[in-house]
Formats: C-alpha cells, sequence, structure tokens
C-alpha cells in the first residue's frame, strides 16, 4: 500500500500484465514516501557518489521490491529488463538500487544474453555498492548456470575498467565460498591483478581467498605463500583471516620479510 492508500500495482484488473512505466511510477512514488533529507547527503559522502540521493533505507527498496513481486507474479523477463532499464535512466542512486534488487528477485528469468546489460549496468555503477551486488548475487548465478560466459568474465578480468575486473573475480565468489568452483580460474585473474595498486581490487583478491579458505583453507596457503612478495597488504590481511594459526603466521612472515628486502 502507498500513503496514498492505493495498492502498489498499476493495474487492479490484470495484475499480471503489469506496464513497466507503470511500475517503475509506482516505485517511484514508494520510495519518495520513504525519502529521509537527513539522511541522503550522508550516503552520499559515504559512497563518494556524483548520484542524487533521498536516503531510503536498504530495507526500504528490499520492500518495495517484494511488494513488485508479491503484486504483479506473472512480471516476464521482457517486463524485468523494461523496468531495470527505466528505474537505471535516472541517476538516482535508490532507482538504481532498486533496480539491481529487481534483477536479483527475478534472476532466474535471465537468459545468457542479458550479460550485455548487466556489462553495461557495472560500466555504469561507479561504485561498490552497485558492482558487487551485480556481479556476486547475479552474474554469478547467471554464470553458474550458463558456462559460455565464462568467456565474457576472461573478457572482464583483462578490461581497462577495474570494476569489471573487480566484478570477474567477485563472479566466481559464490561456489567458492561453498567449497567447489573453478579456483583455477580465479587464480588465474587474481595473478594479473596482484600487482595492481587500486584498493578495490587488492580487497577483491582478498575477499574471495578469505572465502575460499573457509573450506579450502590448504588450497589457499600453498597459493598465496609463494606470492607474498607481490600481494598488497590489504590482500594478506584478508585472505589470511580464516587460516590456522600457523599458515597465517607463516604468510605474515613471508609478507615481511618481503618488505624489508
Amino acid at each position: 500500500m502507498t500513503s496514498s492508500g492505493k495498492r502498489f500495482s498499476p493495474s487492479s484488473t490484470k495484475p499480471r500484465q503489469a506496464r513497466p512505466p507503470s511500475l517503475a511510477a509506482a516505485i517511484d512514488l514508494e520510495l519518495r514516501r520513504q525519502r529521509n533529507p537527513a539522511r541522503a547527503p550522508r550516503e552520499k559522502a559515504y559512497l563518494k557518489s556524483d548520484l542524487e540521493f533521498l536516503g531510503v533505507g536498504l530495507p526500504a527498496m528490499r520492500q518495495a521490491v517484494r511488494t513488485v513481486k508479491r503484486e504483479n507474479p506473472g512480471l516476464d523477463r521482457r517486463s524485468l529488463l523494461a523496468l531495470v532499464t527505466i528505474l537505471w535512466s535516472r541517476p538516482l542512486f535508490e532507482r538504481r538500487m532498486t533496480a539491481i534488487l529487481l534483477l536479483e528477485a527475478f534472476q532466474p528469468l535471465l537468459q545468457p544474453a542479458d550479460i550485455r546489460l548487466l556489462e553495461r549496468l557495472i560500466r555504469e555503477s561507479k561504485t561498490w555498492a552497485f558492482v558487487d551486488e551485480l556481479a556476486i548475487v547475479i552474474v554469478g548465478p547467471l554464470v553458474e548456470r550458463s558456462s559460455d560466459l565464462l568467456r565474457i568474465l576472461d573478457r572482464w578480468a583483462m578490461d581497462d575498467d577495474f570494476w569489471l575486473r573487480r566484478s570477474a573475480m567477485l563472479a566466481l565468489l559464490r561456489p567458492l565460498r561453498r567449497g567447489d568452483g573453478d579456483f583455477a580460474r580465479f587464480a588465474r585473474y587474481a595473478q594479473s591483478m596482484l600487482p595492481e595498486r587500486e584498493f578495490f581490487i587488492r580487497k577483491a583478491i582478498g575477499w574471495v581467498l578469505r572465502e575460499t579458505s573457509k573450506k579450502r583453507p590448504d588450497l589457499v596457503f600453498r597459493w598465496l605463500l609463494p606470492r607474498c612478495a607481490v600481494a598488497s597488504g590489504v590482500t594478506v590481511r584478508e585472505a589470511v583471516k580464516y587460516l590456522s594459526s600457523r599458515q597465517r603466521a607463516d604468510i605474515l612472515d613471508s609478507y615481511a620479510s618481503a618488505r624489508r628486502r
């Protein structure tokens, strides 16, 4: 329900055929109803973003998405992509975040061809708040269902845009966290990026290593130890968090020794 008492649906007669422009307008209305002018400048400063902000919290955005899903159970792929495109078209943080959350909520509808749209969204995101969600929760499952898309990740890992390079690694995160996944491919990406000075690349390498180590600590230890002279402090500190005390000490000693040379 909105503040006016109307249902959060553009049509009461055909809720399964809701038109994307009407849904976008309903989402806009709900986001503006939830706006918090005091919060908006703090979030803008925190994310160092050029976007506009309403100051709407993530729970309220997720609730708006749940309402769309509940009241429009027949939303199809074409309508989903149209709705996402409409919401993304304005430089407003909450509209774009809601678009991403919609892609998450309707993720099973996505097809391999949609990787083109997802790549565009990542390129235009310019913030981890969008990129990480797109890479881990949306691109990752799509790649798991469509292994041919691994060649797209291979290309991303070599792209000039560091957000795409970060996304190539993070798209592999979920299966690695479960204890399987393509560590060899991640290792190949990470090897080429280890010397980089970009913080978001260094952090992503350490993040994936850390999560992988929860199930396969020996694998992470064997890979990282001989690379301590190249890995950044950010990468190393993240990667060792779940290793055994002995493994952690060996890596930190090796890292410190490399820095003294």
